[in-house]
């Protein structure tokens, strides 16, 4: 696994003009049935991908945190909402809660997250390959693929199955 998140942003940028392109007419002219097409193939990458073996995701980027989320994993902590923010978080260029460094301070040695249970929603959806809408989120998802193994496989599973 290793190997493969270690040439994934190289893969991502050479695919990078041709995925914006495809994003960009599937935008214009998505299919009726986009959503469903979208939720198979992000299952069926998920029934071959384990998250617990990469964890790339929580290595290199961090959420952005909620006013709920903050609630709910202060709540866990047995803290004020104040005093999670003040410990772990900052504000960020969009004025957003983020973590204030990455790695994730919850990931642990096993990439086992220490706040699964309560994770922000932010990471209970990443890589958001099977969101409703799925050709809204196009930046999104272009910034993901050289993040996510999974949502690469997704993505090109996805340009083979969707002629635009």
């Amino acid at each position: 696994m290793q190997d493969v998140i270690k040439t994934l942003p190289k893969q991502a940028k050479d695919k990078h003009n041709e995925n914006k392109k495809f994003f960009a007419k599937l935008k214009k002219k998505p299919p009726k049935n986009l959503d469903y097409i979208m939720q198979e193939l992000h299952d069926e990458e998920f029934r071959k991908t384990d998250c617990l073996k990469c964890a790339n995701c929580c290595k290199t980027t961090g959420p952005l945190f909620t006013d709920k989320d903050i609630d709910r994993i202060a709540k866990f902590f047995k803290m004020k909402p104040q005093q999670f923010i003040d410990r772990y978080l900052r504000i960020d260029e969009d004025n957003d809660y983020v973590l204030q460094s990455v790695p994730c301070t919850f990931l642990g040695a096993d990439n086992y997250c220490s706040i699964y249970e309560v994770r922000p929603k932010a990471c209970r959806e990443f890589p958001h390959t099977d969101k409703k809408k799925f050709q809204q989120i196009s930046s999104l998802t272009l910034k993901n693929i050289a993040i996510c193994p999974a949502a690469f496989n997704i993505v090109e599973a996805m340009k083979k199955q969707i002629k635009v």
